[in-house]
């Protein structure tokens, strides 16, 4: 019987492992088993972490630079070049896995560094750039990006606003023509899976300012600073209640007021590793990601590359650190079967520890089950 080509397609394992090294670790589990099976590799990112990894690993090249951090701190990271289509990724530059020493600045971390690599794509003849959305360290509304492309963003007294959310409290006055001309003639796009608006219950400081720090107390008040930023930079009201407004502390803002165009970030980050191309030769899909569970099903990356590898008549299975959807569940997303990391280690905190060993574990398990052998029976 001739060998089923598998591709494998999955998320990273957040707090553990990226996509690439998923990959690396579920090749070699599976070469061990079924060294017959010919394996295509296509690692996926939804527009968080992984984005320009995604990217690189479909062959765009590296651009190294050095930015200003979240918190003013000079920060080494990545962008992705492929012709004139830039890829970044916020969560590198500026987000909570670029904080110093992971220590929380709700009230001053910035974007400012996100801006600075739009500024160097265009100048690097980028004439579309991507923008990877995601795991952002500050609620700023992206003003620190649009001053880092030439906005000017005042105080009543004239002078341009501090950095964060403390400085947004001070804005009084806005010109966004300078970043508007900056970017004339640039297809802007924001790729995230967030819908949330900028303000109010569902807003980005309500739901996601209590994992950069903010209290109760907080929480209200900076949902406050940014209705009345959002006045200055937004007067006509056009983008401040658009779903996806309020992704990454309200970057996905800044992002729209510049005339970007919102798009999923699965589907952004599966066109740029041309994995529908890729899926042509593949008769079975492998994806996964960190935790199957409800946010899954809700167009992450994982859902995605289920439901094209369905459509396309591929058998999907699945494999992640830990499983929270019930075979139903599952085979409605239409994965066939999924293994996960966490029934095979002691707890979580060693689940992600040997995170490369025990997907070689599983990996020799879809191998064996690739090539029609039963499973080992464990010993005593």
């Amino acid at each position: 019987m001739t060998p089923r080509t598998l591709l494998l397609a999955p998320d990273k394992f957040k707090g553990s492992l990226t996509a690439a090294e998923v990959v690396a670790a579920l090749t070699r589990g599976i070469s061990a088993t079924a060294p017959e099976t010919p394996i295509l590799a296509c690692p996926i990112a939804d527009g968080g972490d992984g984005t320009v990894d995604a990217a690189l690993a479909a062959g765009a090249a590296p651009r190294p630079a050095v930015i200003t951090g979240p918190t003013g701190h000079e920060r080494e990271t990545t962008w992705a070049l492929d012709g004139i289509t830039a890829v970044l990724e916020l969560a590198d530059a500026v987000g909570l896995k670029a904080l110093p020493g992971g220590t929380l600045a709700p009230q001053t971390a910035s974007t400012h560094g996100l801006g600075e690599l739009i500024a160097r794509a265009v100048d690097a003849g980028a004439r579309q750039i991507v923008v990877g959305l995601g795991g952002s360290a500050s609620t700023d509304a992206g003003a620190g990006l649009l001053q880092a492309l030439g906005a000017r963003l005042l105080t009543a007294a004239g002078a341009p606003i501090r950095p964060g959310l403390a400085g947004l409290r001070e804005l009084a006055e806005v010109d966004l023509g300078p970043a508007r001309a900056l970017l004339d003639g640039i297809t802007l796009v924001a790729a995230n899976d967030v819908q949330n608006p900028l303000l109010g219950p569902e807003g980005t400081a309500a739901v996601y300012g209590p994992q950069k720090g903010l209290g109760p107390k907080d929480v209200r008040e900076a949902d406050a600073v940014l209705a009345a930023a959002a006045e200055l930079l937004d007067p006509g009201a056009v983008h401040r209640d658009a779903p996806g407004a309020g992704a990454a502390g309200g970057a996905g803002f800044a992002l729209l007021v510049l005339g970007a165009t919102q798009r999923s970030g699965a589907d952004v980050v599966l066109e740029l590793a041309d994995f529908d191309t890729r899926l042509q030769g593949a008769a079975v899909v492998l994806t996964g990601e960190g935790r199957l569970d409800a946010q899954t099903l809700h167009g992450k990356g994982p859902a995605e590359v289920a439901r094209r590898a369905v459509a396309a008549g591929a058998e999907v299975l699945a494999v992640a650190g830990a499983i929270d959807l019930d075979t139903a569940q599952l085979h409605e997303a239409g994965i066939s079967r999924a293994w996960d990391l966490l029934s095979r280690a002691a707890d979580v905190p060693d689940a992600i520890a040997r995170g490369e060993e025990l997907l070689d574990l599983v990996g020799r398990e879809i191998g064996r089950s690739l090539s029609g052998v039963a499973p080992e029976t464990p010993g005593p």
